[in-house]
C-alpha cells in the first residue's frame, strides 16, 4: 500500500564508511534496486527495508529505540534484528546481511525469511471478530509458530478490511479498493487459517470450551479471543432508519456512501466526531456540499482540547464544510435535516458519526465479567478460562494512566491482537503498549499517545500557525496524553517515554 519510496543515498552494496554510522540514526541509502537503511545499535549493525510496510512510511526519519525502529507516520514497530513488526504494520521488515572489510560496511543479500520452530499453544483458537484485534490476532500465530487450528469468525465480508481508511482516502476517492482488505482469502487459506463468514457466533459456553454459530456448527477451542468490535449508534428522530442515512463501519457502508457522493451532491454529517469530519473531508474531496451538525460548541474538544478543535473547526471551514454547532437534529424528511433550532438544512444523504457501542452480548450472555466493556487484566485474560478479549469491547489497565480504560483506537486493537497472539503461547509479559492514533483532515494529521479522559492543565509547544504544534493533558501534575500536529518526532518520543515508564521525560518534552 502506498508508493514506493524514491531511491536516494549512497549505493550501500557497494559499502560506506562506518564512520558515517551514529549510533541510533538510519543512514538512508539503496541496495538491490530498493530503499535499505544501516542502523547501528551498539557493536550491532542492522541493515533493512527503510519502507513501512503499512502506508509506505519513511523509517529513516523514524525514531530508533534500542533494537527497534519506529515509523513516524502511524508508529508502526519494527524489530532491527528480525524484521518483526508490531501494529499497524502487520508484515515483517525485509533485513539484509551485513558486510564488514575493514573501515567499510556494505549491504549483502537480502536474508530469507526463517520460519519459526513450531511453538507450543493452545489445542485450537477460534477468534470471533474479523476487525483489527482478530485479524492481527490470527497472523501473529502463525508468524510466531503456532501450527494448531485456527477459526477466524469475521461476518462481514470481505473479511478483515483496513477500516481507516474506509472514512480517510478511500472515502476521498485516493485510495482504490484492492488497498482495502488487510489480507484476502488466498492469503488465510496459505497459512491455514480458516476465514467463517456469513456465519456469526450465536452462543459461547466457556464450560464447554466451545462457540456455536448462527448455522448450529459448533467451534470447540483450547484458546478464545472475542474481539466483537463495535456498532455504530444511531438516532432516535423520526428518519432516522430512511434509506438515505448511512453509518460507517464496513466496506459496504463506505460504498453506499460512495454511491451517493457525486459532486454537487449536498450532505449533511450528523457528529462533530473524528470519523464525522474525516467523512467531511472525503466528500468535500468528490466535490460534495456538507453541512455538519455537533451538539458541542468546538468540535473535538472533550479529546484534543479547544485550541486545536477550533482549529480543526477553521480547516474544514476553509475547505467548504458549513458548520451547526450546539444543535441537534429533531427530524430526517427524505430531502432534509431538521434541527431543533427549526434550520432546515437540504440533504440528499446523511451520514452519522455519533460513536459506538461495544458489541458485549456474547461475552454478557457468557457470564464472563463486563463492566461498560468486558473486563481484562494485564495480559487480556477475561475472567473465564483460556478466553481473551481485544479491541473496542476490552476494559483493560491501560499501563501508563493506571486506568481501567475502554480504547477504541485501530492500532491499539491491532497491538492488543499481537499481544493475545504472544499470550496464548505462554508469553508472560504483561500488554504495555501505548494508546496511539491518528486522523486526518485534508493535508493535515493529528497524532495522539496515550489517553486522557478529562485534564486540569495543558501544557503546548510550538503554534497551530507555524504548522508545528503538540499539547500536552496533564492531572495532577502528570501528562496522560499528547496530541501533536506537524511534529511526528515529538510524537515518536513521547510513545516511547510513556512506554518506559519515564514521567519525567515526557514532562521534560514539555518544559
Amino acid at each position: 500500500m502506498g508508493q514506493a519510496a524514491e531511491l536516494t543515498g549512497p549505493d550501500l552494496s557497494a559499502g560506506v564508511d562506518a564512520s558515517r554510522l551514529e549510533e541510533g540514526r538510519p543512514l538512508l541509502g539503496h541496495a538491490g534496486g530498493e530503499a535499505v537503511m544501516l542502523v547501528r545499535v551498539g557493536e550491532a549493525v542492522h541493515a533493512t527495508s527503510a519502507t513501512c510496510t503499512h502506508y509506505s512510511g519513511p523509517l529513516a526519519e523514524g525514531l530508533v529505540v534500542g533494537g527497534t525502529v519506529r515509523c513516524p507516520w502511524h508508529h508502526a514497530c519494527f524489530d532491527l534484528a528480525t524484521g518483526r513488526a508490531a501494529a499497524p504494520a502487520l508484515t515483517p521488515l525485509a533485513c539484509f546481511e551485513v558486510v564488514r572489510a575493514g573501515a567499510l560496511v556494505r549491504v549483502g543479500k537480502k536474508r530469507v525469511d526463517e520460519k519459526p520452530g513450531a511453538a507450543k499453544g493452545p489445542s485450537s483458537v477460534v477468534i470471533v471478530g474479523g476487525g483489527a484485534a482478530g485479524a492481527a490476532c490470527a497472523e501473529g500465530l502463525r508468524r510466531l509458530g503456532y501450527v494448531g487450528a485456527i477459526a477466524l469468525v469475521a461476518d462481514e465480508p470481505p473479511g478483515p478490511v483496513d477500516r481507516p481508511n474506509l472514512s480517510k482516502d478511500y472515502l476521498a476517492g485516493k485510495a482504490p479498493e484492492e488497498w482495502i482488505p488487510l489480507r484476502d482469502a488466498a492469503f488465510y487459506r496459505e497459512h491455514g487459517v480458516e476465514l467463517v463468514m456469513g456465519d456469526a457466533a450465536a452462543l459461547l459456553d466457556t464450560n464447554a470450551q466451545s462457540v456455536t454459530l448462527t448455522s448450529g456448527r459448533r467451534l470447540a477451542y483450547g484458546a478464545l479471543l472475542l474481539a466483537t468490535g463495535s456498532a455504530p449508534r444511531t438516532l432516535d428522530v423520526p428518519g432516522a432508519e430512511s434509506a438515505n442515512v448511512f453509518v460507517l463501519r464496513t466496506l459496504a457502508d463506505s460504498r453506499a456512501i460512495v454511491a451517493k457522493a457525486t459532486s454537487g451532491a449536498r450532505a449533511v454529517v450528523i457528529g462533530a466526531s473524528f470519523i464525522g469530519l474525516e467523512v467531511a473531508a472525503s466528500l468535500r474531496a468528490r466535490g460534495v456540499e456538507v453541512d455538519v451538525v455537533g451538539a458541542e460548541k468546538i468540535p473535538l474538544a472533550r479529546v484534543v482540547g479547544d485550541e486545536i478543535g477550533a482549529f480543526v473547526k477553521a480547516l474544514h471551514e476553509k475547505n467548504g464544510v458549513r458548520f451547526h454547532m450546539e444543535q441537534k437534529p429533531s427530524q430526517i424528511p427524505d430531502d432534509a435535516v431538521v434541527l431543533e433550532s427549526g434550520t432546515r438544512l437540504a440533504a440528499d444523504f446523511v451520514v452519522l458519526g455519533v460513536g459506538v457501542t461495544p458489541n458485549v452480548a456474547l461475552a454478557e450472555n457468557a457470564g464472563l465479567r463486563v463492566d461498560r466493556g468486558v473486563v481484562v487484566d494485564e495480559k487480556l485474560r477475561t475472567s473465564a478460562e483460556g478466553v481473551y478479549a481485544a479491541g473496542d469491547i476490552a476494559r483493560l489497565p491501560e499501563a501508563w494512566s493506571g486506568a481501567l480504560v475502554r480504547i477504541e483506537h485501530w492500532a491499539y486493537a491491532e497491538r492488543q491482537g499481537q499481544a493475545v497472539a504472544r499470550a496464548m503461547l505462554g508469553d508472560g509479559a504483561p500488554f504495555r503498549d501505548v494508546p496511539f492514533f491518528w486522523s486526518a483532515h485534508y493535508d493535515t494529521t493529528i497524532n495522539y499517545v496515550g489517553h486522557a479522559e478529562g485534564w486540569d492543565k495543558i501544557r503546548t509547544r510550538g503554534t497551530l500557525a507555524s504548522g508545528k504544534y503538540a499539547a500536552a493533558f496533564e492531572r495532577a501534575g502528570r501528562v496522560l496524553a499528547v496530541a501533536t500536529v506537524g511534529d511526528d518526532s515529538l510524537s515518536l518520543e513521547v510513545e516511547a517515554a510513556m512506554e518506559a515508564g519515564d514521567a519525567r521525560k515526557v514532562a521534560d518534552l514539555f518544559a
